[in-house]
């Protein structure tokens, strides 16, 4: 016994290194973010704030508010798009049994390794001729297609695994095919649901490649061009470029926190059977 609790001791104690080395910079940047101007280049440097000062999240409140704004807009926009596109997919693959249904599967799943920067340059030439460059639309589209194939796979996995025999019912009770994915398939899909918005809200939210490619210098610009340009213009700020960062992260911390029972639910789906 005392083997094994020292075993498992050791294996906690592992964990939680690993774990705090991995967490360093999350909390580096929210002390730089407190530190003053005249601390900063302080050696050593302090490991905590003891003159903390909240002028970098003034200045970010002051400045920064049109990106989050934007890149809430993109990103709520995305999953909107994602689950109106991704959901009935997944019921077709799932349940409807189209032919060659195993090759859309495959098609899909070659899709995510596909490089965003080829996909960025292929949407500036469209964009380009139909007149969607530096538009919001424009950018919720493009980041969708990053989302769609992973939220298409999702709902596969997780609609496969839904009783026949409830639909069969709601089939004897008068409902057609979209009756009975918007009555009985989407509500008991809700793990599923939540675990691809999450994503394609994540995705949306920490997009670069596609921003900066496809509307930057346009009047409506999402949170990662605001921290880059702020980098290129306030390189001795460092309080406001951190304090930035750490309230561009805030919005996807808290919602996957909030959504973490869900997403474990629907990422799992359809990997074990009955």
């Amino acid at each position: 016994m005392s083997r094994i609790r020292r075993r498992t001791s050791a294996k906690t104690m592992t964990g939680v290194v690993l774990t705090a080395i991995m967490l360093f910079p999350v909390y580096w940047m929210l002390n730089v973010s407190l530190t003053r101007d005249q601390d900063m280049r302080k050696s050593p440097p302090d490991l905590l704030p003891l003159h903390g000062t909240l002028a970098g999240y003034r200045t970010v409140l002051d400045e920064q508010l049109p990106y989050l704004g934007t890149s809430l807009v993109i990103g709520l926009g995305t999953v909107l798009l994602t689950v109106l596109l991704s959901a009935p997919a997944g019921y077709a693959l799932a349940k409807l049994r189209p032919r060659g249904g195993g090759i859309v599967s495959f098609v899909l799943l070659a899709a995510q390794m596909i490089p965003g920067i080829i996909m960025a340059m292929g949407f500036y030439a469209i964009y380009l001729q139909l007149g969607l460059l530096q538009s919001v639309a424009g950018l919720i589209v493009a980041d969708s297609t990053l989302a769609v194939p992973f939220a298409v796979l999702i709902f596969t996995a997780f609609m496969s695994g839904i009783p026949g025999e409830l639909l069969q019912a709601a089939q004897v009770d008068g409902a057609r095919a979209l009756r009975t994915f918007w009555s009985v398939v989407l509500p008991m899909s809700r793990n599923a649901v939540v675990t691809v918005s999450l994503f394609a809200f994540l995705w949306s939210w920490s997009d670069f490649v596609f921003a900066s490619t496809l509307v930057n210098g346009g009047a409506h610009e999402p949170i990662t061009l605001g921290v880059y340009h702020y980098i290129g213009n306030n390189n001795q700020q460092w309080n406001a470029i951190m304090a930035t960062a750490v309230v561009a992260s805030l919005p996807a911390a808290v919602i996957l926190v909030l959504a973490q029972r869900y997403v474990a639910a629907g990422v799992t789906a359809g990997a074990v059977k009955d």
